[in-house]
């Protein structure tokens, strides 16, 4: 099942796919596709209740706002340097445990929403990501065969970055990961069953139409069920989390010169089965 949160900002409703540019409403079964929602088994609820209708209200998604396809979350948690190449382009060490950094809540918009540079930045980057959405409260997991069991589902999400504010302003990463706007997510939650191995989905980005990243999550140093058993050592994940899980080669940082985005740029960004995502990047004015 593929849910869907469409309407203006603040105003979203839930939808669940079904098929190009269609959706149907499911709001009278749900509020808010949101973290209690998943924790409850909303999900397998909801897909028992679609068998029994035929009634509901279809929607054009080609004529309304599609949102981020979950609402707020508690956190996300994002993993760097967790792609072999994307390490070897930056001169890096393939790092021996996860690198782990947090990212603000509210930086999560929409698949298709603008996004915006910082008055004066001169670095902001893309990264395009597989995201994963939690949907048990996961702990102390004894192990990373225990980690599926409390995955909602995966997404298709944007890890934007000020590489200047990242890496030249004091040495917190969450500095150059937090502007407003910054982790567009969407335009779907696919439940977990959908997608049989989260290690063999193709992703790719482009920046106004030359492609930038093209690899597969097949490249990842520690993998999908790995980070959520090594991330539950250290916090507790609550349904609705999400989890970043690194991005491929083919970074602006990592382009001989730097590449870095500009106002009007256009960043359009994939993952097989997980759909896709567009962002124009405009200019935010100082003092707003």
């Amino acid at each position: 099942m593929r849910l869907v949160r469409v309407g203006p900002v603040g105003q979203e409703r839930p939808a669940v796919w079904t098929g190009p540019d269609r959706a149907v409403d499911v709001s009278s079964f749900v509020t808010d596709v949101d973290g209690a929602f998943l924790a409850s088994g909303g999900p397998e609820r909801l897909a028992e209740w679609l068998a029994r209708r035929s009634d509901l209200p279809e929607i054009d998604l080609s004529q309304v706002r599609i949102g981020a396809p979950i609402s707020r979350p508690g956190k996300v948690v994002c993993v760097g340097l967790n792609y072999r190449a994307h390490a070897a382009e930056g001169g890096m060490a393939v790092p021996a445990e996860p690198v782990l950094f947090l990212k603000a809540a509210y930086t999560v918009v929409g698949p298709y929403d603008d996004v915006l540079i910082p008055p004066g930045s001169s670095k902001t980057d893309y990264e395009v990501e597989l995201a994963v959405i939690i949907g048990r409260p996961a702990r102390y997991l004894v192990g990373p065969a225990a980690a599926f069991g409390h995955i909602a589902g995966y997404a298709v999400t944007n890890d934007v970055s000020e590489r200047e504010y990242q890496l030249e302003r004091g040495g917190q990463w969450d500095k150059g990961k937090s502007c407003e706007t910054f982790n567009p997510l969407g335009p779907w939650l696919v439940t977990a069953d959908e997608i049989r191995n989260p290690q063999a989905l193709g992703l790719e980005l482009s920046v106004n139409g030359s492609v930038r990243q093209k690899s597969t999550t097949s490249d990842m140093i520690f993998d999908v069920a790995h980070l959520v058993w090594y991330i539950s050592q250290f916090m507790v994940l609550e349904a609705g989390d999400v989890i970043n899980t690194g991005t491929p080669h083919g970074v602006g940082l990592g382009m001989k010169p730097a590449r870095y985005l500009r106002d009007g740029d256009v960043v359009e960004l994939s993952i097989e089965g997980l759909g896709n995502q567009r962002q124009v990047f405009r200019q935010a004015r100082a003092g707003r």
